[in-house]
């Protein structure tokens, strides 16, 4: 990939890499339509306190003050002091808690379930590396109820995120999916209190390994030995299929919320098994470290290239968005757009067939001739062919050499007797040519992203 010096973690595309981004927009955008989902989009700032209501992210979050404000304030912005001004404004870091507001806000307007998708930027302090950046791209769904949401959405959900990244140009990807319920109920029933402080421990197994892991659950959550290797053998299963339920009751642990989540997550495996094949596993590794998941977890990894990490992630929430006694459970998920068109560019899995919209320029005969090549022009357009207007009366040589160097496949003469004729520079073959009825092949009328 070209690329020219810029601030490290805000990429920016070449045009024909952005055309292998829009490719990846629009069909996740005709993707979730199909399926019935609404596009909303929510302000690029939130108070910090909203930001901090549910998790420990604050390090990520990048705080706003003015140029104008004086030193003290600027500070405020790169650092963390913010956590005791809950009434400062920062830029979101994911599109859950600004679409839990965005709910509870107009509650009065929308019908339950509300199904949205949502499409845009956030901004992250991170390190930046390959598949993660400062500024990036999320694509969400999520399906939100009024009071109770029916767990068959946390099924559907899951489909509709298999049936998308199908559609793009990308490796073989597997959903790995576990239940919150079910690993929670696990550590209660082996006497580990502190969940949410297992599930973070546990969270970390890729990263730093079962025996670093087993050393945390001692040393920070009091685990026995015993306590530690049972979590880790729960950690350890991983099926294609409902099988996983046996191999969790044969651990011998019993509890009331590890049935619960034990019969959730078999519907949601045993849903895919039949619907996508192939795309799903029980994995009992995933917890996913925000605390406001409370059910269905889902990371998603691209095989052949786990080392980039999660490019979809998310799962149920039962409790971030809430107006009173008045609860609006979800269930999400959010594709990491920004990483995997990284990821499909720097493998050079996909290209654009050419480099800009435009499949013809017209070409000027003389300086005289430019609004005439406009009419041409508009003619074509009108029937869909984007179409440009050379600048110059170059030497015909010369406007040819400028539609290359663009990318542009057709040019478009007419001589002084009102003839018109087009060439396509790619083959050197040229043919007469009426603006009222020509059209390129169907596979030059529109730029189309292949995979390599």
């Amino acid at each position: 990939m070209a690329r020219t010096a810029s601030l490290s973690g805000f990429p920016e595309w070449l045009p024909e890499e952005r055309l292998v981004e829009l490719h990846v927009l629009d069909t996740l955008r005709r993707t979730f339509e199909l399926h019935g989902f609404s596009s909303i989009e929510t302000r690029a700032v939130e108070t910090v306190g909203q930001l901090l209501r549910k998790g420990e992210i604050d390090k990520e979050v990048y705080g706003l003050s003015r140029l104008q404000d004086d030193a003290g304030d600027a500070a405020d912005a790169a650092g963390t002091s913010h956590k005791a001004d809950p009434h400062a404004l920062a830029l979101h870091f994911d599109l859950t808690v600004p679409f839990a507001r965005y709910v509870v806000e107009n509650s009065g307007y929308l019908a339950f379930p509300f199904r949205r998708y949502q499409i845009q930027k956030v901004w992250r302090g991170e390190r930046p590396q390959e598949g993660r950046a400062r500024e990036f791209t999320q694509a969400d769904i999520d399906i939100v109820g009024d009071g109770e949401l029916p767990f068959r959405y946390d099924v559907e959900i899951a489909l509709v995120i298999a049936e998308a990244l199908s559609a793009l140009p990308i490796p073989d990807f597997l959903l790995r999916i576990n239940n919150r319920k079910l690993a929670e109920g696990f550590y209660n029933g082996i006497g580990l209190t502190d969940t949410a402080g297992v599930l973070r421990s546990i969270d970390k197994l890729e990263k730093i390994g079962p025996a670093k892991v087993a050393e945390l659950l001692k040393s920070e959550l009091g685990a026995t030995g015993e306590q530690a290797q049972a979590a880790l053998k729960l950690a350890g299963i991983r099926t294609a299929d409902t099988s996983f339920v046996e191999q969790v009751r044969a651990l011998g642990v019993s509890n009331e919320l590890l049935e619960e989540g034990l019969n959730e997550l078999e519907q949601v495996i045993a849903a895919a098994v039949q619907r996508a094949p192939g795309k799903v596993v029980a994995d009992l590794s995933i917890a996913r470290g925000l605390d406001y998941y409370t059910g269905t977890v889902v990371e998603t990894v691209l095989v052949g290239h786990e080392q980039l990490g999660s490019i979809c992630s998310g799962g149920r929430y039962d409790a971030l968005a809430s107006k009173g006694n008045r609860k609006f459970p979800g269930v999400g998920l959010s594709i990491g757009v920004t990483r995997l068109v990284s990821r499909i560019l720097s493998q050079d899995l996909a290209k654009a067939s050419r480099a800009v919209p435009t499949a013809v320029l017209v070409a000027l005969n003389d300086d005289g001739s430019w609004g005439a090549a406009q009419d041409v022009a508009a003619q074509l357009r009108a029937r869909g062919i984007a179409t440009e207007v050379a600048a110059k009366a170059e030497k015909f040589g010369k406007q040819i050499k400028f539609a290359d160097r663009r990318g542009i496949p057709f040019v478009w003469f007419t001589d002084d007797d009102g003839k018109h004729q087009v060439k396509d520079i790619r083959t050197g073959e040229q043919v007469d040519a009426d603006p009222a009825t020509w059209a390129p092949a169907e596979e030059d009328l529109h730029v189309r992203v292949t995979r390599a």
